[in-house]
């Protein structure tokens, strides 16, 4: 029996030994596993964990893996997404004497008071009772084994699932696998969104949208890129050129049929591209913009001048962007000169009023996830009545008013994008829609305001696509 009372002097007492069941209950925080019952099995090396849709990513010299995991047995429709960095790769000979190759994950385990750093094989235990085992690799030299006992640890039960303040606690951040779909990989937006999303610990990849290629199947659609099957993404950032949209957006709706998060959906960049379609989309939603008029008749000219207000008007190429195809006709002669030159060229157009009051400023207001995160005023170069920063306009940070963020964050939720840029024009009646903008630069608004702009893009991607709680079953 232990002396409660040792003599002054005496060597202090050895720590008490922590004392494991058969079966116990643990946690793995680390992975956002806060509820697991392991069998402990001091005849097993290893320790392991069921996983499935195991996948490695990540560069050579840093690999990562990401897999699955059913937590609870016999229920398949709780399902929690993990990843980690690959130790190793060992080949592992289970019970009945099959060989499997493993990947080796690290992981901190926690079980009562105590918390420790283990190493953990991945393998499919879908058929096993419990959902991890604890080899003899994991147990230290002060902990004894009871195989007659049960839970001598403290017990823990699987409501964490179903809870998703719980949930969204017990989840560490994890990485990602994302593709940028971009053409111009030395772009500014392109290379912050990578080094942000690579700084965040995800694996960030940008995919040139015009070497992706796609098999259309009900069962299992995929996407290829320079003749190689593409593996699962988390996410998908689209920065689709103009030139390229109506291919960009099939590639879209495949990833989209995939299951992968696409930060803005193929149907908000098509209308949002088309001039007409996205005015259409906005009077639909009753959303205020300057008065636009469209006609494909020559007879219709002066209607169309007519019905925008008269000269000064502004017209406009349907796939217009950055300035380019936007044109001020100050004069009557002058629209009837344009309008006749775009028809010409067999163009399709429209027709806007010019809202003078704005003196050649407009707003750029940046939409992230429902929030408007960030706004920038810009002003067009002397002799310019074109703000965009590529035509010479400058830009300054500024603060919106209540109206021009409600309209902002209503023209980003009419296009259903989640990455948006809307630009209004501050009229005497109060803001106007100009355009939303659907792939919007973060220079020139991460410059005026000083914000990190791509980091909240990264928030928005990882907050999407965290694990939900399961439902509880209703009882029969």
């Amino acid at each position: 029996m232990r002396d409660p009372f040792p003599t002054a002097g005496s060597p202090p007492l050895p720590p008490a030994p922590f004392r494991l069941g058969w079966e116990e209950w643990l946690a793995l925080p680390g992975l956002g596993l806060p509820a697991l019952k392991a069998k402990v099995d001091t005849g097993a090396r290893t320790s392991a964990l069921h996983a499935f849709d195991i996948e490695p990513f990540g560069p050579a010299n840093a690999p990562r893996v990401r897999f699955a995991v059913h937590p609870i047995p016999g229920r398949e429709d709780v399902v929690i997404p993990c990843s980690a960095r690959i130790l190793d790769r060992r080949e592992v000979v289970s019970s009945n004497g099959e060989m499997e190759y493993r990947y080796v994950i690290g992981s901190e385990l926690a079980m009562g008071p105590r918390r420790w750093p283990v190493e953990i094989t991945l393998t499919d235990r879908a058929q096993m009772a419990y959902r991890m085992l604890i080899g003899r690799q994991a147990l230290g030299d002060d902990m004894i084994v009871s195989p007659q006992e049960s839970f001598c640890q403290p017990l823990l039960d699987y409501s964490a699932y179903h809870s998703a303040q719980r949930l969204m606690e017990a989840a560490p951040p994890r990485s990602l696998r994302v593709a940028v779909l971009s053409r111009e990989d030395g772009a500014y937006s392109t290379k912050r969104l990578v080094a942000e999303g690579e700084a965040r610990g995800h694996v960030v990849e940008v995919l040139d949208t015009t070497r992706l290629y796609m098999a259309i199947d009900a069962l299992s659609p995929q996407v290829y890129y320079d003749g190689a099957k593409l593996p699962r993404f988390d996410a998908v950032i689209p920065r689709i050129g103009v030139s390229v949209t109506a291919y960009g957006a099939a590639i879209l709706r495949q990833f989209e049929a995939m299951g992968t998060l696409t930060l803005n959906p193929a149907e908000g960049i098509v209308a949002s591209r088309d001039k007409l379609m996205a005015h259409q989309v906005l009077a639909r939603h009753r959303l205020p913009m300057p008065v636009t008029a469209f006609a494909n008749s020559p007879k219709d000219t002066d209607n169309l001048i007519e019905l925008t207000g008269g000269a000064p008007l502004v017209v406009k190429l349907l796939e217009s962007t950055q300035g380019k195809g936007v044109v001020l006709a100050e004069t009557r002669k002058a629209a009837q000169s344009v309008i006749s030159a775009f028809r010409g060229l067999r163009a399709n157009f429209l027709v806007q009023e010019f809202v003078k009051e704005a003196a050649g400023e407009d707003i750029r207001a940046l939409v992230i996830g429902g929030k408007v995160v960030a706004a920038m005023r810009r002003r067009a170069a002397p002799g310019e009545f074109r703000s965009n920063l590529h035509l010479g306009g400058s830009a300054h940070t500024v603060k919106l008013k209540k109206a021009e963020r409600d309209l902002a964050l209503r023209a980003a939720r009419a296009f259903r994008l989640g990455l948006a840029g809307v630009d209004m024009l501050r009229g005497d009646d109060g803001p106007k829609i100009l355009e939303v903008n659907s792939s919007p630069g973060l220079e020139g608004i991460e410059e005026a305001t000083g914000n990190n702009l791509a980091a909240l893009v990264f928030e928005e991607i990882e907050h999407r696509v965290r694990p939900h709680p399961a439902r509880r079953r209703k009882e029969s």
